[in-house]
């Protein structure tokens, strides 16, 4: 894989996988955290992206691609230094990747999702990735 992977975390109850493949696009706003930001502001145009549906579901239900790299979050308040970017739908996993069988595998066992379970947006290396996806049983073009 050439570019970084993401994971990026949402409630289903606030906007679920099903909610973005119906939108075909949206800005990811919202995110308050310092570590987080950080995280998108890494992000480069084709990036892809784990959806992760948190606190109800607790899994990957799909993949993204990052289509604008980080901007002025538009939800921030005037004076805040938060960012957002776009991301478009890729796949849905065939087969979500719950968080149990993250924690019960040794490649992803080590994931931000797992170290940091409340940072909302977080680097994937390239194993775990391509783990997710295995586990997905999903194919994604590069």
């Amino acid at each position: 894989m050439t570019s970084a992977a993401w994971l990026v975390k949402q409630e289903p109850e606030s906007y679920s996988w099903n909610d973005f493949l119906r939108e075909g696009r949206t800005a990811w706003t919202g995110i308050r955290s310092y570590p987080a930001r950080l995280h998108l502001r890494a992000m480069k145009k084709g990036d892809l992206v784990l959806f992760y549906h948190s606190v109800s579901e607790k899994q990957v239900v799909g993949v993204a691609r990052v289509a604008r790299e980080a901007y002025p979050d538009p939800t921030a308040e005037k004076g805040e230094d938060w960012s957002s970017v776009d991301l478009v739908p890729v796949a849905p996993l065939k087969k979500p990747v719950g968080l149990d069988a993250i924690r019960a595998d040794k490649i992803l066992a080590s994931m931000w999702l797992i170290k940091q379970s409340r940072l909302s947006v977080s680097p994937v290396t390239t194993a775990q990735f391509e783990r997710v996806l295995s586990l997905g049983e999903t194919k994604v073009a590069r």
